[in-house]
Order: C-alpha cells, then sequence, then structure tokens
C-alpha cells in the first residue's frame, strides 16, 4: 500500500513542472495565473456563449414543446420533452469518453457548435412540426457536451492545484452570466416563432467556431514557440529564481506545453 502511494504521488509530481508537493498552498500569484491564463478566458468565453444556447434548452424546453405542438395535452408536452434529454445524455457520456481517451479537449469544444446552430436555423426557418422537434434533438446531440468538456479543458492547462481551482470557478461563474442572458432575451412578444431567440443562438454558436479554431491555433503556435526555446535556454530562464517564484510561473513556465 506503501509502495502505491509513492508511485502515485510521484506521478503526481511528474505530471506537474516544479512541483515539490502533491497539494500546494494557495497564494495570490498562482489565483491569478489560473484566473488570466489565455485558455481560461477563451474558454470561459465559450462556455458563456454555450450557456447562453443551453439554458434556454434547460428553462424552456416545456414552452418550445407546447409551440411545436400546441394542441397536445400538457402531459403530452412534458413527456415529449424527455427524449431531448436521453439523446442529451448519451452524447455528453460518448464525447467525454473520447475525449479522456484520446486526451484532446479543444477540438471538441469546437464540434460542439455546428450541431446546435443547424438545430436553431431549423427553428428560424420552418413552422413544420415534424422538423421543429426534430431540430430539438439535433441541439440536445452536442449542446450539453461543451459544458462537459469546458471544466476539463481549462484544468489541464494550468499546473497548480490552486490554478486549477480558480480556473473552474472562474468558468463557471461566467457560465451562470449565459444563463442570465437566456432569461433577458426569452421575450413573451417574441413568442410563437422566438426569432430573436433563436437568432441569437445562431450568434452565439458561429462566434464559438470562431473563437474555439483561433484558440486551437493558438495553442499549438505558442507550443511550437516554447519548443524552439527548451532545454539550456529554458532553464536560463528561470535560473536564479526561488523555487516559489518557479512554481508560480504556473503557464508561464517555459518548459509548459498547452494541452488542446
Amino acid at each position: 500500500m506503501a509502495e502505491e502511494k509513492t508511485t502515485a504521488i510521484n506521478r503526481i509530481k511528474s505530471e506537474r513542472l516544479a512541483v515539490t508537493s502533491v497539494v500546494d498552498k494557495m497564494n495570490i500569484q498562482k489565483l491569478k495565473k489560473g484566473m488570466l491564463s489565455p485558455i481560461t478566458m477563451g474558454t470561459v468565453s465559450l462556455f458563456l456563449l454555450n450557456n447562453v444556447k443551453v439554458l434556454r434548452i434547460s428553462f424552456f424546453l416545456p414552452t418550445i414543446v407546447r409551440t411545436v405542438y400546441p394542441g397536445r395535452t400538457t402531459i403530452q408536452q412534458h413527456l415529449l420533452t424527455a427524449p431531448p434529454y436521453i439523446i442529451g445524455t448519451f452524447f455528453v457520456l460518448f464525447v467525454f469518453i473520447v475525449s479522456w481517451r484520446i486526451d484532446r479537449g479543444q477540438i471538441f469544444l469546437i464540434l460542439a457548435a455546428p450541431t446546435v446552430l443547424i438545430g436553431y436555423a431549423v427553428f428560424l426557418g420552418t413552422m413544420s412540426a415534424q422538423a421543429r422537434y426534430g431540430a430539438i434533438f439535433i441541439k440536445c446531440s452536442s449542446a450539453f457536451t461543451l459544458g462537459s468538456i469546458a471544466n476539463a479543458n481549462v484544468s489541464a492547462n494550468v499546473i497548480s492545484d490552486t490554478s486549477r481551482a480558480i480556473a473552474m470557478e472562474t468558468n463557471v461563474m461566467f457560465g451562470n452570466v449565459g444563463g442570465l442572458n437566456t432569461t433577458w432575451t426569452h421575450l413573451a412578444t417574441d413568442a410563437a416563432g422566438y426569432h430573436i431567440r433563436n437568432g441569437i443562438n445562431i450568434a452565439c454558436c458561429a462566434v464559438i467556431m470562431v473563437i474555439g479554431t483561433v484558440m486551437l491555433f493558438s495553442m499549438k503556435a505558442d507550443s511550437k514557440k516554447r519548443d524552439r526555446v527548451s532545454g539550456p535556454e529554458a532553464e536560463e530562464k528561470v535560473t536564479g529564481m526561488t523555487m516559489q517564484e518557479v512554481q508560480d510561473l504556473d503557464w508561464k513556465h517555459p518548459s509548459f506545453r498547452w494541452r488542446p
């Protein structure tokens, strides 16, 4: 048991640059690094925009189904909201497992947007009940996956426990702001077609794809740049620093590489 514990501790230390203990002590520098990491800021933007459209489904799916099948009873309308969630649950688990197995997250943040965009485009373009109900399944197939990947993405792209904790908390906090936007823009005057609401959701999907793609190429480009300054050159940059100062560098450490 003691040998297994030692092996686990050594593995954790080997995965974290300049770490000498398994659990680090919190300080302001690590908090800043976690909160202000470019990947944290980028993912926060994606999660905020994602929640604008996702929480609309979570909050207002019965209302959406009512606009599709206004002649159904209340019980029937609520029963019709269940299948899309089953599809959503399946794809959340599927995407998370695939992401874990290939050790990649950023690409799934990008791919979560196009199908949702298509779903809202159907709502914007037709009043056919069958098409609109089918579009709900299209939206739910990837709408919820970004939320499961976002926290993993910000956590993977910082080093210390403190930085990871504040990065995830920042992500969740701004994601909830997206939920506020959902309630403010779901207007009774826009009822029936909800053209304003659907247009906003399409715009959010498009911006997610743009920001996510820029982040992906930026991470790869910066990692290649860091590769060119490795070995002795990288060591020179931390020469003269105390161990605490080196640890506080976090993602700015010259040996750190982004994990897209």
